[in-house]
């Protein structure tokens, strides 16, 4: 039942219009899920409380008391069960052929007569019909039970022990009480179970920390849709910084993902999940970075003071001679992305302020430059790793402000291109070439998974496993 638990979490009111998050469960999904419900069902079989029988059957010279006691169910064998999606409502669960083992202890007294001992016992051909609803609580999946009816087909039973004949009467009459014990518990045993299932729910937590500085929210933004081939949650999927948690000046878009029936899942995140989290991220504060010169490789040919950089700012010679420079690079917009047919871009406005290092330590404000660059690239999925490729499209270079005087950027945003291209963009390919391994929830884990980038979204077709049975 754990990877039931998974989906209804994974693709577990809102403030953006439309969904950032989408999740879809395909019938090949539910019917993999059905393996892990038939496990549920039979370990919560096992725990229906069978109370002790007594009763009498007269033998015509008197009456034969008996007691039935320690009654426990220590098998639960089923075919199945089977499961379809009910459109509009949720899914449907049948099992047949199902057999519960019993054992217990025996006992009789008539008159003076006392015998025991003890019995196994077998309920066969018991069938159960759930129908299962699912909605969503307060921006929370929600699950139900709608109806629940189900059916005993026979008792077989084996004593053990006692040699009285004075036990034989009450046979008949204990596997008519047995039988309508079992099915007077089981619907209630799956009803509680849901109740159960769906007190977790309501306590998983909407609000995912990803680090310390941004969260995730995966409210949902509307009810399941429930089709009669698949079961689609719409999920907020917006990231909020925590120490300064505000909208974005940009909004969610529609779209659409169409199941892929080969997959169990299919999830698919838009533009905007990623470009709330860069935002989010900004207003964090985090999107800066403080570059000094020991951080450049000495092979580069310029480095960071005053006697190099004189050659493209002649003032930087004569004002601050032979002085180490600092500069903090920093995001100065929002870092967007967009998704194209088979492309990622991302457009990125950032500042660096250079500042000259006094011997004290302190710093001396020199200029600011704006930088505006461009890059594309790709992902995919490589043995459970998402993996990536990029490449710088264009960089310009200006000059925000200066305390210095006016001076040229040419040359200097010709050595900014040299040093992204030469050692900023081989770093980041290599890092994603090892990429990111693909989520897991507890211990399942998406396998046979693909990655397909449309327009203004990407989406993941996957399968699930347990990890701990592979």
């Amino acid at each position: 039942m754990q990877l039931v638990i998974f989906f209804l979490m994974i693709l577990t009111n809102t403030y953006a219009d439309y969904p950032a998050l989408k999740a879809v469960l395909s019938e090949k999904g539910l019917r993999d899920v059905s393996q892990m419900m038939a496990v549920w069902i039979q370990n919560k079989l096992k725990t229906i409380e069978i109370p002790e029988i007594r009763g009498g059957v007269d033998i015509g010279i008197g009456t034969v008391h008996y007691v039935i006691s320690n009654m426990q169910v220590v098998q639960c064998r089923m075919s199945g069960p089977s499961m379809e999606f009910e459109q509009g409502t949720g899914v449907s669960v049948e099992v047949n052929q199902l057999s519960l083992a019993v054992t217990g202890s025996w006992s009789t007294r008539f008159g003076i007569i006392h015998d025991g001992g003890s019995f196994d016992l077998v309920v066969y051909n018991i069938r159960i019909q759930t129908l299962l609803g699912l909605g969503d609580e307060a921006g929370r999946l929600s699950i139900t039970t709608i109806s629940c009816s189900d059916n005993v087909g026979g008792v077989d039973i084996q004593f053990h022990g006692g040699a009285s004949f004075f036990f034989q009467p009450f046979v008949s009459s204990f596997k008519g009480h047995i039988s309508e014990m079992i099915h007077e518990r089981i619907c209630p045993a799956i009803q509680q179970a849901i109740s159960e299932l769906e007190d977790n729910l309501q306590e998983v937590t909407v609000n995912i920390t990803v680090d310390k500085y941004i969260y995730l929210s995966i409210l949902l933004t509307s009810s399941p849709a429930v089709t009669d081939q698949s079961f689609e949650l719409d999920i907020k999927g917006e990231f909020y910084s925590i120490s300064h948690p505000s909208e974005p000046p940009f909004s969610a878009s529609a779209f659409f993902v169409q199941y892929a029936e080969n997959y169990m899942l299919s999830l698919a995140a838009s533009e905007f999940l990623v470009n709330s989290a860069a935002y989010a991220f900004l207003s964090s504060e985090v999107l800066q970075i403080n570059i000094t010169d020991n951080m450049i490789p000495k092979s580069f040919p310029i480095h960071l003071n005053t006697s190099q950089f004189g050659a493209f700012i002649p003032q930087l010679r004569t004002l601050y001679p032979n002085m180490e420079m600092q500069v903090l690079l920093y995001a100065s917009k929002t870092p967007l992305f967009s998704f194209s047919s088979g492309m990622i871009d991302l457009h990125v406005s950032a500042a660096a302020k250079f500042s000259a290092v006094q011997p004290d330590g302190m710093l001396v404000p020199l200029f600011r430059l704006d930088v505006d660059g461009s890059f594309s690239g790709s992902a995919l999925i490589d043995n459970k790793h998402l993996t990536g490729d990029f490449k710088m499209k264009n960089l310009t270079l200006t000059v925000g402000s200066s305390e210095i005087g006016d001076f040229k950027t040419a040359v200097i945003e010709q050595m900014l291109v040299i040093a992204v291209n030469s050692f900023a963009i081989p770093k980041l390919n290599d890092y994603l070439k090892t990429g990111f391994r693909l989520p897991t929830l507890q211990h399942f884990s998406l396998v046979n998974s693909k990655l397909l980038i449309k327009n203004g979204f990407v989406v993941i077709f996957t399968d699930v496993e347990d990890s701990w049975t592979v």
